[in-house]
């Protein structure tokens, strides 16, 4: 059994071996993300290599024997373990191949090559870059680092619920992203053995339920396809130790679509001047959109890593505007004659609205020849100003499809 190969002594080890490699990251209190919830964020994204995978790794690789090191590590991962190993690797003084799913972002390629490790890209996503992995073991001899089914990588995650213990003692709910299942098994396995009434709620993208499904048919199941922004919990199968301790000790499991992801990274960027990933804000998504019952739980938000792609935050930031309500769409009906145009600039910007598009359009065939279509893209409040603005538009005679 998986919790037969646990212990709080070992998290203790961990914690210790880690004590000069990860630093303590900061608590930061968060009163305007989710409106009546006692909300507070755990900054692991401001972790070393951008991500919480580090305090694993290097754990792992620190109770590695001297054969072990020698023959080289090799891991696979969706990018944070890949930099989490790469450097423990560094510091260690030994070899590392790193396999990546071919879409994995370029920043978390180039910044595991910057720890000099040697980088093998696999297409597909993280689970076809673990059968390669373990194909290159077999090949080459190289000792296996798994990102999250093993009691050593576990433990060292679980560090930050000793760390959470002393910051928040008073705490009541932790919320911790779930891809393979490491980190909140980490997390929950710490918590409940230390006070077992703390709630431990778990995130998953709702295009990779991965250990919610199976949590929920009381068996491991394995996804046909994982489909999200979140690329860092974007997992087909969790692991056998990860799922025995989530069934265990994990109160509950909630999926977030990309929309709500968006927003939440949009959220954090601009209410607390925090950069995190898809990964990264999924437990911010679920207090955001009301996934647990939080009323009255001081809770704490797991932001789990912070290495998005810089060339997919603008797409990230549109859509997060637009599920807040900050940006929307409008497609206007007009009789095409003079004025048309200068009425509608005249009532958005009366409503305080701001146009940052204009697509003007005859009508098509078997349409009245003198009509034609207005599509504007607006910056606008929330979703209230969007339906303020309607009305107005609508109160003046337009036509809205």
């Amino acid at each position: 059994m998986p919790t037969e190969t646990m212990s709080l002594d070992n998290v203790y080890r961990a914690r210790y071996a880690l004590k000069d490699v990860a630093i303590q990251t900061d608590v930061l209190k968060a009163p305007k993300l989710a409106p009546g919830v006692d909300l507070y964020l755990k900054t692991e994204n401001l972790q070393t290599t951008g991500s919480f995978k580090l305090r694993g790794a290097y754990y792992k690789m620190s109770r590695l024997s001297d054969d072990e090191k020698a023959r080289g590590v090799i891991a696979c991962s969706a990018g944070n373990h890949a930099q989490g190993v790469a450097l423990a690797a560094q510091k260690n003084g030994i070899k590392a191949v790193i396999c990546l799913p071919d879409s994995a972002p370029i920043s978390k390629v180039e910044a595991t090559k910057s720890y000099g490790a040697e980088i093998c890209l696999v297409e597909g996503v993280y689970d076809d870059a673990y059968k390669k992995a373990l194909q290159l073991r077999d090949e080459k001899g190289y000792t296996f680092i798994h990102p999250f089914n093993d009691p050593d990588v576990i433990a060292g995650q679980g560090t930050i619920a000793l760390e959470l213990a002393e910051q928040i003692p008073d705490m009541d709910a932790v919320i911790v992203p779930i891809g393979g299942g490491g980190l909140i098994s980490g997390i929950a396995y710490t918590i409940k053995n230390l006070n077992p009434e703390i709630k431990v709620y778990g995130v998953q993208a709702s295009g990779a339920p991965s250990m919610l499904q199976s949590i929920k048919d009381h068996k491991i199941e394995t996804l046909d396809s994982v489909f999200t922004i979140a690329d860092g919990i974007a997992v087909k199968e969790p692991g056998s130790m990860t799922y025995e301790l989530c069934e265990k000790y994990v109160d509950e499991i909630a999926t977030v679509n990309d929309d709500e992801i968006s927003a939440a990274i949009l959220a954090l960027m601009e209410k607390h001047k925090l950069v995190t990933e898809g990964a990264g804000a999924v437990a911010v998504a679920a207090a955001m959109f009301n996934k647990f019952d939080l009323k009255g739980k001081k809770t704490v938000c797991l932001l789990s890593g912070g290495n998005i792609d810089v060339t997919i935050l603008s797409r990230v930031i549109t859509r997060g505007l637009l599920m807040s309500g900050r940006n929307c769409q409008l497609k206007i009906e007009l009789v095409d004659k003079p004025g048309q145009l200068m009425n509608v600039s005249r009532i958005i910007a009366e409503q305080g609205g701001n146009v940052t598009a204009v697509f003007h359009e005859h009508s098509g065939a078997g349409a009245d020849v003198n009509g034609c279509y207005l599509r504007l893209t607006l910056e606008t409040r929330n979703f209230e100003h969007i339906e303020q603005i309607r009305s107005a538009l609508i109160n003046e005679g337009f036509r809205l499809l």
